[in-house]
């Protein structure tokens, strides 16, 4: 069974709070997780959504948040740090992220190179616990284990919740907006493929240690959607990437491309937002441009 979530609690622990992206729902979950009287938010969303998270969280009874986990720092998944942080002065709130990401969080411009009609940046200020792999962050007595998932980003991060058999992992293998409309981690400046063929085989091996995993476009994934995505994510990588260099030298125009990538790869999809998807297709164009394969 796939649960593509409505706001609220999907299991014991875990609370998913869905932040609206470019005017879509259901494109970037955030997550909260809450054991023992202490809750630990992964990523944050954009600064525009700052004060409707604050909303949901205290309309869903998961306010103060007492740790908050930046799983990279594409600007969507952190870009509203500085503000969610200044408006709980009232609360502590530790601030976690890979020991990679935090010179990228004190200067975000790097990481919007490629992305564009992006120029503002929200540099975050505030202190910084730096992650390596191997790391706990305990809440509680529930145990997360840092994983070093880097291809997508050099600071990519994963959370490995081995009590609940379930793993969070930000954007490091794959976007899943439905059962039919996936999108592949390609995207600027920081993309790496070697980094993320061996993302993709760590996580194969801990297939037999996972019932679930929590990917942040967009939801909790299970049962056979679950092993569908870890058996499938290298070779889709493979076939969006040679598709998108063949259409590109074909026609370099994004409209055409969009359009062919949805016949070709989502056509029974029942999400569609035309400038997203032209926005996304775009973005994996400008990754494969700036790793040298365009």
């Amino acid at each position: 069974m796939v649960i593509i979530n409505s706001e609220g609690k999907y299991d014991d622990n875990y609370y998913l709070i869905d932040a609206m992206t470019m005017g879509m729902q259901k494109f970037l979950s955030i997550y909260i997780i809450e054991h023992n009287g202490m809750r630990v938010m992964v990523d944050v969303g954009e600064t525009l959504k700052v004060r409707k998270i604050l909303k949901k969280l205290k309309d869903l009874g998961l306010y103060p948040i007492h740790k908050l986990v930046i799983t990279h720092s594409h600007w969507d998944h952190a870009q509203g740090l500085s503000k969610l942080i200044n408006s709980m002065k009232e609360s502590e709130v530790e601030v976690l992220a890979a020991e990679n990401a935090v010179d990228n969080l004190r200067h975000p411009e790097k990481m919007i190179v490629g992305f564009e009609g992006f120029e503002e940046v929200y540099p975050f200020e505030g202190e910084i616990t730096p992650l390596k792999e191997g790391d706990i962050i305990d809440i509680n007595g529930l145990g997360l284990e840092v994983l070093n998932f880097f291809g997508h980003t050099m600071d990519s991060i994963g959370l490995f919740d081995k009590t609940n058999r379930n793993i969070f992992i930000g954007d490091a293998i794959m976007d899943r907006l439905d059962q039919d409309a996936f999108f592949v981690s390609i995207m600027p400046p920081d993309f790496h493929e070697e980094e993320l063929l061996k993302t993709f085989n760590k996580l194969r091996d801990m297939k037999n240690e996972l019932d679930s995993i929590s990917l942040a476009h967009f939801g909790v994934w299970k049962g056979d959607h679950f092993k569908q995505i870890l058996n499938e994510m290298e070779d889709l990588y493979f076939k969006v990437k040679n598709s998108l260099i063949e259409w590109y030298n074909e026609n370099p125009s994004i409209d055409d491309i969009t359009s062919k990538y949805y016949k070709t790869f989502v056509p029974d999809s029942k999400t569609w937002n035309e400038k997203l998807f032209v926005f996304l297709v775009d973005m994996m164009i400008n990754g494969l441009k700036q790793s040298g394969f365009i």
